[in-house]
């Protein structure tokens, strides 16, 4: 799988002044200067800015960077293992870093804030997965966990699995998030059912449950919102 752009020749790298490669450009303007398709150019360690641009568009931005797997990214033509392995991982630094620093965690106000961090990753998956987005006194990220991988039921979710990490990390509060990958968010009673014995068990810690998104393609469900599994509804 070659990524060039149809009916153009590929922009290569060494034919541009040498004051505008970007490597140049990121040693004087800095990285926040570089498009994302500079960005990934060099990342890539390739010679063509139009294979990166391409990439791009075809996994849909980064976001579908950081889910494609390391096999699809080493059908790109001039991706091996081991600079697959180094994208990845160039990847999961940024996603680490958000949550690194306190003041600059991503604060989670409202189901719309965690929709925006959930919605581009999960709205696609094969499997349903269910993950958990720990919280601190101000609503602030501490760390975004996937607790379940498979069937999201009331029979299969040992609700204190959910509370390891929150406990750990003595969070404030938590949102949980499971997608459909029928693509439709309505709830499920399971769906209900889990809602409940999440909130009810989330009493008993002193951590509170702020909500429970269902996440269908391109769409959720705030569980909290319709009144399902909150409130003894």
């Amino acid at each position: 799988m070659a990524y060039r752009l149809p009916g153009l020749p590929a922009l290569r790298i060494r034919e541009l002044p040498a004051s505008e490669r970007p490597l140049a450009r990121l040693q004087q303007l800095g990285p926040a200067a570089l498009s994302d398709a500079e960005l990934l150019a060099l990342l890539m360690q390739t010679s063509s800015i139009d294979q990166a641009q391409r990439l791009l568009v075809d996994l849909v931005g980064w976001a579908g960077l950081q889910r494609a797997a390391l096999a699809e990214l080493q059908r790109v033509t001039g991706i091996g293992p081991t600079r697959a392995a180094q994208l990845k991982a160039a990847i999961e630094i940024g996603r680490r870093l958000l949550l690194t620093n306190p003041e600059e965690r991503l604060q989670i106000g409202s189901p719309a804030d965690a929709a925006l961090l959930l919605l581009a990753e999960m709205s696609h998956l094969e499997q349903e997965q269910l993950r958990v987005l720990c919280l601190d006194t101000k609503n602030r990220l501490q760390r975004m966990q996937t607790v379940y991988i498979g069937s999201v039921n009331s029979a299969a979710i040992r609700v204190g699995e959910l509370f390891k990490e929150p406990v750990r990390l003595n969070s404030t509060s938590i949102l949980v998030a499971h997608n459909h990958p029928s693509g439709q968010p309505d709830p499920s009673p399971d769906d209900v059912a889990v809602t409940r014995a999440m909130v009810q068990a989330g009493q008993l810690l002193d951590i509170e449950v702020v909500d429970h998104l269902v996440i269908g393609h391109g769409r959720y469900v705030s569980m909290r919102e319709r009144r399902l599994g909150f409130d003894g509804a």
